[in-house]
């Protein structure tokens, strides 16, 4: 199966995703992250006003196979998060890079997003290509 990787965000080796806009990063998982976890059945995330650090654990996913840390590609605050993913977290697959995003954060430097791999430099990481 061919994944699908935005050209507009940016990827960490997590296989978290960002898109700024302005000062607001929208983050969320990939659809690679998504295949290899296999049915979402639990997501926790970051309460909004919580500080995020990039690197940090910004909640968690769980699957019928594994608990995986989510790790804050940016640093700030969180301003949103997305209430219907956390009362049905297996509708991820739907979106992932649309209605799937799971928190919203105000930046500290915007420049941090630019750390993050391109599109095609993240599918050759996961994919080998």
């Amino acid at each position: 199966m061919a994944f699908e990787y935005p050209d507009d965000l940016r990827y960490q080796d997590t296989h978290e995703y960002v898109r700024l806009d302005g000062e607001i990063a929208t983050i969320g998982i990939t659809e690679f992250a998504i295949d290899q976890l296999g049915d979402i059945v639990f997501l926790d995330l970051s309460e909004i006003g919580d500080a995020v650090s990039k690197g940090d654990s910004f909640g968690t996913i769980e699957s019928v196979k594994a608990v995986e840390d989510l790790k804050s590609p940016v640093t700030g605050t969180v301003v949103e998060r997305n209430e219907d993913l956390i009362n049905s977290p297996e509708s991820i697959v739907d979106d992932p890079y649309g209605d799937g995003w799971f928190i919203k954060v105000r930046v500290n430097d915007p420049g941090e997003v630019e750390d993050g791999m391109t599109a095609s430099e993240y599918s050759a990481l996961v994919e080998g290509s």
